[in-house]
């Protein structure tokens, strides 16, 4: 089974799983029904700005639509329009889950982020290159051995103005109160 397939079978079940019909989660994020069910059933190669809509629409991690990392293995990456993320660990204890990334941002690339589920935050540590990201308002830069931390629950974004970067991401969900959110296990 290919990235597309698993990723699809991922968005279907949770989809499922939630109650909602392709209309609903269409609705909620903004996501083109006709895209959403092609991701599902594999025939669409998915953003991550996508899947980044469709796991805020369903108050999930990235990493629940993402395959799971062997230990010391990094799995398949998912790219948006500037940056490119692979899933390396998925952290889970009571009070929230985290997804660590490893990203490259294109050199002169921008990519503007949606907000993600409330409470969540994002850190990234810089290994190479030079990165200016987080809130519009209150844009951060980062070099080599540097880090930025910012709220993601509000627009963000990413970019290498002076050439390509190489990081570590870490996005941090929080858990709420609501019965959805109370285990994330199989995701």
């Amino acid at each position: 089974m290919g990235l597309n397939d698993e990723v699809g079978r991922r968005v279907k079940r949770l989809r499922q799983d939630g109650g909602l019909s392709l209309s609903e989660l269409s609705r909620r994020s903004g996501v083109g029904k006709g895209t959403l069910s092609e991701l599902e059933t594999g025939r669409r190669n998915p953003t991550l700005e996508t899947l980044y809509a469709l796991t805020t629409a369903l108050g999930r991690p990235l990493s629940a639509v993402l395959d799971d990392p062997a230990p010391g293995v990094a799995a398949g990456g998912v790219s948006g329009s500037a940056v490119t993320a692979v899933l390396l660990e998925r952290y889970e204890d009571e009070g929230a889950a985290t997804d660590v990334f490893r990203v490259t941002i294109a050199e002169g690339a921008t990519q503007e982020s949606a907000a993600h589920v409330p409470h969540t935050t994002e850190s990234l540590m810089v290994l190479s290159g030079t990165a200016v990201v987080g809130l519009p308002d209150a844009p951060q830069t980062a070099g080599p051995g540097g880090h930025a931390h910012w709220p993601a629950d509000a627009p963000h974004f990413y970019s290498a103005p002076d050439g390509e970067v190489q990081g570590v991401l870490f996005v941090r969900y929080p858990k709420g109160g609501s019965s959805k959110d109370a285990s994330w296990e199989g995701a």
